[in-house]
């Protein structure tokens, strides 16, 4: 694999040392998935390229995953990726689910006012009610900054 793809630590991409069916020598590597990560075939197999680059630098299969400390699955330089669980994954989330119908993390409906809530350690806190959407969001982040020390929102 060494050989027909290269990794810059500072930018991220990777790109082929080689032309291969339809792709250009020193052309970016991979393609963009819709869950935002990028996805890289090399001889038949599937990597994804943050796992891949993780690899390239230590040397190591990072056993619990990788988390990227933006939040930016396709931002691949090395400086942006960590060690990481679910978990960790999961604090570090940015932006709503696609069936939240608040438009906020921590936030949903009751009534017209708005709840806010936040998951930790298996267990569900209710942080309040409040008058608006973005009033219950920012008693989210307030308390995801106090229990999600690692978390950057």
């Amino acid at each position: 694999m060494i050989d027909q793809i290269h990794y810059s630590q500072e930018t991220g991409v990777f790109t082929w040392k080689v032309r291969r069916k339809g792709r250009y020598q020193d052309e970016p590597a991979g393609s963009l998935q819709k869950n935002g990560y990028l996805l890289i075939t090399v001889d038949g197999v599937r990597y994804f390229a943050h796992r891949l680059a993780w690899y390239w630098v230590t040397g190591e299969d990072p056993a619990t995953g990788i988390d990227h400390r933006d939040g930016v699955g396709a931002n691949n330089r090395f400086s942006n990726l960590r060690p990481g669980d679910q978990l960790l994954n999961v604090q570090n989330q940015r932006r709503p689910r696609s069936d939240n119908s608040s438009g906020y993390l921590g936030v949903s409906p009751l009534g017209k006012r708005f709840c806010a809530q936040i998951h930790h350690l298996g267990k569900k806190h209710h942080l309040g009610v409040f008058d608006t959407a973005i009033a219950a969001h920012d008693a989210y982040v307030a308390e995801k900054r106090k229990i999600h020390a690692g978390c950057t929102l």
